[in-house]
């Protein structure tokens, strides 16, 4: 039944999206949009600051006259996602961040940090500043993409906590490091030939990896982000498997199977739904502001690949650099 509503839905939007005139004056600091102008500008910005991600064409057919031919939408291939989500460890109980209780779009937090650390993450929003010279280290009691790729050596640290969304509205964005020292590795752990039991087969870590695009959405005018994934021996997952991999709160809901606007019409991606991402963006905006900063439209597209980390947990892509506001 949910399947069936998310078609119908996604062909209501896709019709929805053809009558929306193309946004042309910039509201990102009012409502959190972008126009498909400043979509480009910050996806130069990705680009520049983290080549993992490239501008793609896609399908020339598919191609939309209001974003340049050679810049259709992002994309970034062979993400390493070690872990399935059901492995994290969730703690506390669910709360709705944003729409009802009965609101299938709603972003669901699911856990809560420990220990007082949200006053520490409002301070390290409120220091934010526009001087370019000084580039701030905003870090995040939440769940961190390369603090759990280090941690992989540790079985006993290997279950941290999945990102708080509550907590990253507030302050805006996690820890982050340097491109240059990010590095994207597919861990097999391979057991002894001299050891043939079962249980030695079983110590084999199957490495899972992604493909994930980011669109500019004329409907909803922000970003939005699909993903399809891959075994180790390179072969597409099914939907089920793709969904072990979206936080549960989320699976069917937030994300749903659908077609990827610039690639043939056959091609079914797994997809964020971008109805709330406006409502985040303009939260973190006002968070920046009210600590006496102020957000630059370039840093959109760096900010929303952390928020919709919650999501995707597992699926380990952020290697961004540090802030410079």
């Amino acid at each position: 039944m949910q399947s069936v509503f998310n078609t119908v839905k996604g062909t209501a939007l896709s019709v929805a999206e053809y009558l929306t005139p193309v946004l042309k004056e910039s509201k990102f600091r009012e409502t959190g949009v972008l126009t498909p102008e400043e979509f480009v500008a910050a996806g130069d910005h990705l680009v520049h600051h983290c080549p993992t991600w490239q501008w793609a064409a896609g399908d020339e057919s598919k191609s939309k006259p209001y974003m340049p031919k050679d810049k259709q939408f992002l994309i970034t291939r062979n993400v390493a996602c070690h872990r399935r989500c059901k492995q994290m460890e969730y703690v506390g109980e669910e709360t709705i961040v944003e729409g009802g209780a009965d609101d299938d779009e709603g972003w669901v937090e699911t856990h809560h940090l420990d220990g007082g650390g949200s006053t520490e993450l409002d301070d390290k929003v409120c220091e934010m500043t526009l001087d370019s010279s000084k580039a701030d280290d905003i870090s995040s009691g939440s769940h961190n993409v390369m603090d759990s790729n280090n941690d992989d050596d540790d079985d006993d640290d290997d279950d941290g906590e999945a990102a708080d969304m509550e907590e990253f509205e507030e302050s805006g964005m996690l820890e982050m490091v340097d491109p240059a020292t990010a590095i994207i590795t597919r861990q097999v752990s391979i057991p002894d030939k001299k050891q043939t039991s079962e249980s030695d087969v079983d110590s084999v870590v199957h490495t899972r990896t992604y493909d994930l695009h980011i669109t500019y959405d004329k409907y909803y005018q922000t970003p939005r982000l699909w993903f399809v994934g891959y075994d180790e021996s390179r072969k597409p997952l099914n939907v089920e498997e793709m969904y072990e991999d979206v936080s549960q709160d989320h699976a069917k809901k937030t994300v749903t199977m659908e077609s990827q606007p610039h690639l043939p019409s056959d091609f079914n991606m797994a997809s964020v739904h971008p109805c709330k991402h406006a409502d985040i963006m303009k939260k973190i905006i006002q968070t920046v502001e009210d600590g006496g900063g102020e957000l630059g439209v370039h840093m959109y597209l760096i900010i929303f690949l952390k928020f919709v980390q919650t999501v995707i947990p597992t699926i380990e892509y952020d290697f961004t650099q540090n802030f410079t506001m």
